[in-house]
């Protein structure tokens, strides 16, 4: 069993920063894939960005902003974000993946994140 605790999110006015962090127990977190996720009020849920050993993939909303890290050691995923919007507001989820593919297994409760314009 994985926990996924996210922490960072907070209120932040247009252009920006928040450094999102989520820390994994349990599992081996080395080996998982892992991303961020967000979903809108009203919205359904969407991707932003995910890392693993095959590469790093943002939503096309995001690149150029948001940049996720990962610290092994640490068994933390970061997810920076620069140049914040109004339309970044949402509650920020972090997922993990055990397999490397199909649906991931374990979330995070979810973090805050609202931009002011």
């Amino acid at each position: 069993q994985v926990q996924l605790v996210e922490s960072g999110g907070g209120l932040v006015q247009a252009g920006g920063a928040l450094r999102l962090s989520c820390v994994a127990n349990g599992g081996t977190f080395s080996s998982y894939m892992m991303a961020w996720f967000r979903q809108a009020p009203g919205k359904n849920r969407e991707f932003v960005s995910s890392i693993s050993g095959t590469g790093i993939q943002y939503d096309d909303s995001v690149k150029g902003r948001f940049f996720i890290s990962r610290n092994n050691a640490k068994n933390t995923v970061y997810l920076q974000m620069n140049s914040l919007k109004p339309e970044d507001t949402a509650v920020y989820y972090c997922a993990a993946n055990v397999n490397q593919r199909g649906p991931y297994n374990y979330w995070g409760q979810g973090t805050q994140v609202t931009v002011s314009s």
